[in-house]
């Protein structure tokens, strides 16, 4: 605690000590103990004081001190500190804060409460580390861990920087709360926060930036914690912490464990494990035996028992992978990385062969019985599940509501900048892969992959379909947008933000986390305008062609789209019969 005393504050006349006496205090120096004029003693029983103390006025019914030892700390106005097994210790703790049922509490001097710890996200020896602080974003990070040179040669002067204009201070926020915990060493707990039933919390801050009233930053039952940051995020029933950060509407619980990971806007992590993971924007894991490890993901579903491997046994766990928006695991499937897995596509069985589907986003990828892919591309386009999917995700939006500077940005878009950028890049692929000659097998390889011809057939008019369908949704039947040379070309889809890379370069060359920042929130909230340049440029040939056959295959895509839908029903219908009790 800093060496500071409010003006407001005065020293113990020789009646009030005798007071305080009286009501079992005791103190090694009673000149140290400053109060305010309003500070009713009365309500201070059986408390232990040491070192510089100050405490505000206690008016409130709820204020009082008891059974508590204090040791060198700032108490505000109308607290309440009750039953503290060993001590508090150098800590401010603001105004109506709330202390109950806690062992210690403690702040040592120049402790960092979680500022600057670094994350070893991918690779677990250290090669991507992402550096946490408040306001880290998901785009960010991802640029962190994907670009390490950068990073360590560039960002870290600007980061330290930055962590050093913005610290974080040994205090009890106004009107928080904190309830049931063991221990809570170095640990800045902002306003409102509430801890209720912590096992223990050691170096971290959990920090609420919303509106009063709406906090979303919680800290639950059994949480461990050491190293880490909690951002409008929720921690609870005996999740561990371990060199992490937990984002905003981010939530891991339920014995979840999470080592060197970080989980961004939205995520839901239950039972399972994550360990170097970098959970981008609306990664779902809810089940037991679930492991999710080295991978880059954002939007994905994990089905149970869900493993992946980075650790081949040769120059330890350096392999890393990605899941690109989308991906959906079934139960028990399994990745060998590295690997990279393409946008919206369905993981089933064992995978070893380190396949690269980027190029053929909305497919199946199955594991054959030695660990090869067998890729089906472009079936997933004719899922309804994928319109269940655009609109499920901004309703599970935890932050709306909340008066929150949204750290995250995030496109919901399943055809987008990035995916039909995909499919666009897939259909010459896919007529060379065509005119090769299939192995004995009668399959085609390429990339650690096996395809059929026939598949690859099929998925050359669904992509086409899927092209026209975005086509006529963006276009809404205006003229097809002029070539022009000031258009995007290659578009990112960044931890859940579709940028191009433009915007990145000035990212790269920018001196301040605040001008980062700027960068992506402009090209976020121009994306619309950078669309229909980039529609003009890099879909050219497509604006050739008649409108009203775009018009046409895409009146196709959504009866497709209707049928599944209805072949869905009826097969749901027909089961519920089946179980039915009468």
């Amino acid at each position: 605690m800093e060496n500071y005393s409010n003006p407001l504050r005065r020293q113990l006349e020789w009646w009030e000590i005798q007071k305080l006496q009286a009501q079992e205090c005791t103190c090694d120096d009673w000149q140290r103990v400053r109060i305010s004029d309003r500070t009713d003693l009365s309500r201070i029983r059986n408390v232990e004081f040491k070192g510089d103390i100050e405490i505000g006025k206690m008016l409130s019914c709820n204020s009082e001190i008891r059974n508590a030892m204090i040791d060198n700390c700032r108490i505000g106005d109308n607290v309440r500190i009750v039953n503290v097994g060993v001590a508090i210790r150098n800590y401010e703790i603001d105004n109506d804060a709330e202390i109950q049922n806690v062992g210690l509490m403690e702040y040592e001097d120049e402790a960092r409460c979680g500022l600057g710890v670094q994350v070893n996200v991918l690779d677990e020896t250290g090669s991507c580390p992402v550096t946490i602080f408040p306001g880290l974003s998901a785009q960010l990070a991802e640029l962190m861990a994907r670009l390490p040179k950068w990073a360590e040669n560039t960002l870290k002067p600007i980061l330290e920087d930055h962590m050093e204009r913005h610290p974080l201070p040994g205090k009890i926020g106004k009107n928080a709360k904190v309830f049931n915990t063991r221990q809570i060493i170095n640990v800045f707990i902002d306003r409102e926060v509430v801890v209720d039933g912590a096992s223990a919390l050691i170096d971290g801050a959990i920090i609420n930036n919303a509106a009063p009233g709406r906090a979303l930053a919680h800290v639950g039952s059994d949480v461990k914690g050491n190293h880490f940051i909690i951002e409008d995020g929720c921690a609870y029933d005996g999740a561990i912490m371990e060199n992490a950060y937990i984002g905003q509407g981010a939530r891991i619980g339920k014995g979840f464990t999470a080592h060197d990971s970080l989980f961004f806007a939205n995520s839901n992590c239950e039972n399972g494990e994550g360990c170097a993971l970098f959970a981008g924007p609306y990664t779902t894991t809810v089940h037991k035996a679930t492991l999710l490890i080295s991978a880059l993901t954002q939007f994905m579903n994990a089905g149970s028992g869900s493993n992946q491997s980075n650790h081949l046994y040769k120059m330890g766990p350096v392999h890393w992978g990605i899941m690109q928006r989308g991906v959906k695991s079934s139960s028990g499937s399994y990745v060998m990385w590295g690997a990279k897995i393409g946008a919206f596509s369905l993981l089933v069985g064992d995978h070893k062969m380190h396949p690269d589907s980027s190029d053929f986003p909305f497919s199946y990828l199955f594991g054959d019985e030695r660990g090869g892919t067998i890729v089906v591309p472009g079936i997933m386009l004719r899922s309804s599940g994928l319109l269940r999917d655009e609109k499920k995700w901004p309703l599970r939006e935890r932050r709306k509501k909340r008066g929150l500077p949204l750290h995250d940005r995030i496109n919901f878009e399943v055809l987008n900048t990035a995916t039909v950028g995909a499919m666009a890049r897939a259909l010459p692929l896919i007529d060379e892969l065509r005119r090769l000659k299939a192995d004995d097998d009668r399959f085609v390889r390429y990339k650690g992959m096996k395809f059929r011809v026939s598949n690859l057939e099929r998925a050359h008019r669904l992509y086409s379909l899927g092209i026209c369908k975005y086509l006529h949704t963006k276009l809404k039947g205006n003229p097809f947008p002029p070539k022009t040379e000031e258009a995007p070309g290659e578009w990112f889809d960044l931890s859940g933000q579709f940028v191009t890379r433009q915007c990145i370069d000035e990212v790269l060359k920018a001196e301040s986390i605040e001008e980062m920042e700027r960068l992506l929130t402009e090209c976020y909230e121009n994306y619309q305008e950078l669309e229909m340049k980039w529609i003009g440029s890099a879909l050219a040939d497509w604006g050739k062609r008649n409108p009203a056959i775009i018009e046409a295959a895409a009146d196709e895509f959504d009866r497709m789209m209707e049928e599944d839908r209805k072949a869905y029903l009826q097969s749901l219908n027909e089961e519920n019969a089946m179980l039915s009790l009468l």
